[in-house]
């Protein structure tokens, strides 16, 4: 398996980093706390007991969540003259997904264990026990780091230590058998790894294993009040199929010229075997989507080429450049010549972010095919028509999410207590700057409300006189606001504020007519998007 990872660089020493002591499983348990107890996130339906694996977005939540979706549509649609928007309805013609090859082929390796009757993805749990061999890898190579000094040579001592060699040995051969498996539809191979391996249930710890079967993932529903066959439809499993059927609409309305792109972002559903930590795996997510549209042949430049561009977009956020590594696809899809995960180093292990694929022409020769129309492009330079190929850039919205709370989620001790702060990039964070006049009398409120109504058309703003200074600055640093602005009593006289800073806690005096300028220059999304250009 090759698994590229990023090491630091001058961008590891960002402001916006999660101490390393935290990345760990504690972390996990006091960023989802947290999402609870601030309003980022809640469970679906809590007081009817909840929702499984679905969750509601609160008024903090949402908040970034918009953010996020915004600096990717605005790095795709602004930052690029040829990339075009594009909503498409949830639901289309169930044609589309047989097109697909999502009605014959939209499938995981499901596995139960009879003792605590959990289901899993099998090919999950063999991942799982990759990452335990990897870290045991780590481990030995880290040790001889410290004995060797500066002498040490890693690459060699990875090809020749007996120890390192057969954990990495033994992770090649879960790769092959399961790749072996997936493609052959040879299911038992994939069980027998999994007792060879002694892989138990997390639940029950035993290894009282059912066979492995496919799970189909779609939900499907119906158009009319009366089920039947013809009128049935399905959820969408993902966002893409609204671009390739829209392929010439975009292309002949936006005037395009090959190469370009289309960008979505939308809800999908997916019925997975096992939904689970938090919003990692939702039965109901959003996805970030854009299909670059180039000439057969030249698909594999314009792959390596979004592989580097979205790992810059990440980077651009602060988030640590040695938390991420690439992840080539063991077993490629039927439609695909190159495929890799960005994977983020979540407090739980290395998970998949963001994918990046060359789909071949393989969905518009299908959506030809089962729709009978051209779908193909003329280039009048050449005065040839053909089906372009195609390089995929698919990112979930909610894992973005996730991974931004768990990296920004910091503690930090501060006058024997504890702070808790969440280090966000100010064009992220739900609250640009929270209004807090210093007391309820004397004119500072009026001040305060007057500062809020002026700059409230431009930013998100927070304004609050209850509780001490201290209380509501605590509270403000939990949710993410980078500027607290205090009205105090030399406000009036002064015409200035105090302006304290989320991450350093300095506070400087600022004149009232230079807030919005130091806002825009600090929060505003132009200040994240010039990072990747």
């Amino acid at each position: 398996m090759n698994q590229d990872r990023i090491y630091p660089s001058e961008s590891a020493h960002s402001p916006y980093l999660c101490p390393p002591e935290m990345q760990n499983e504690d972390l996990f348990k006091k960023v989802v706390s947290h999402c609870k107890e601030y309003g980022f996130v809640f469970p679906s339906s809590e007081i009817y007991d909840g929702l499984a694996a679905v969750y509601d977005y609160g008024q903090n939540g949402v908040e970034l969540r918009n953010n996020l979706r915004q600096y990717w549509w605005k790095s795709m649609t602004q930052l690029h003259t040829n990339i075009l928007g594009l909503d498409a309805a949830i639901f289309m013609h169930p044609k589309t997904w047989k097109a697909s090859g999502h009605v014959d082929g939209f499938s995981d390796p499901m596995i139960d264990n009879k003792d605590s009757k959990k289901r899993y993805r099998a090919d999950v749990l063999l991942e799982e026990h990759q990452e335990k061999l990897r870290a045991k890898a780590d481990k030995e190579v880290e040790k001889a780091r410290a004995r060797f000094g500066d002498s040490f040579d890693e690459a060699m001592y990875r090809q020749t230590n007996p120890r390192v060699v057969e954990y990495l040995n033994a992770i090649d051969h879960i790769d092959q058998t399961l790749k072996t498996g997936l493609e052959s539809g040879n299911l038992d191979i994939i069980r027998d790894l999994i007792l060879e391996l002694g892989i138990v249930c997390p639940v029950s710890g035993s290894k009282n294993w059912t066979d492995v079967r496919q799970f189909n993932l779609m939900y499907s529903t119906q158009m009319s009040a009366v089920e039947s066959g013809e009128d049935s439809l399905y959820l969408r499993p993902e966002t893409a199929q609204g671009i390739f059927v829209n392929f010439l609409n975009v292309q002949k309305t936006g005037r395009a010229k090959i190469p370009f792109g289309i960008a979505q972002t939308g809800k999908a559903f997916r019925n997975e075997i096992v939904a689970r930590q938090f919003i990692m795996r939702m039965k109901e997510f959003e996805q970030m989507e854009m299909q670059f549209f180039c000439k057969p042949g030249t698909e594999l430049e314009w792959y390596a080429y979004w592989k580097q561009a979205r790992l810059k977009w990440h980077l651009a956020l602060g988030t640590n450049p040695a938390a991420y590594r690439y992840h080539d696809h063991v077993k490629l899809a039927h439609y695909a010549n190159a495929a890799v995960d960005i994977e983020f180093e979540f407090p739980f292990g290395f998970k998949e972010v963001e994918g990046i694929h060359s789909r071949t022409d393989f969905d518009l020769n299908r959506h030809e095919e089962f729709s009978g129309k051209k779908l193909r492009y003329f280039d009048s330079e050449t005065n040839e028509s053909y089906v372009p190929y195609v390089v995929e850039t698919s990112i979930g919205l909610d894992r973005m999410f996730l991974l931004t709370l768990c990296n920004a989620y910091t503690e930090e001790q501060v006058d024997n207590e504890v702070r808790t702060v969440l280090k966000l990039h100010p064009a992220l964070a739900p609250v640009k700057a929270a209004i807090l006049p210093l007391a309820k009398k004397d004119g500072l409120p009026e001040i305060a409300e007057k500062i809020y109504n002026d700059l409230r058309f431009d930013f998100n703003l927070y304004i609050e006189d209850k509780d001490s200074i201290g209380k509501r600055y605590r509270r403000m640093d939990a949710i993410g606001t980078p500027f607290c602005i205090t009205v105090d009593y030399d406000s009036a006289a002064n015409e200035d504020v105090t302006l304290r800073y989320r991450d350093t806690m300095e506070q400087k005096r600022v004149k009232i007519a230079e807030l919005r300028d130091m806002l825009q220059s600090e929060t505003s999304m132009a200040s994240l998007l010039r990072g990747l250009v």
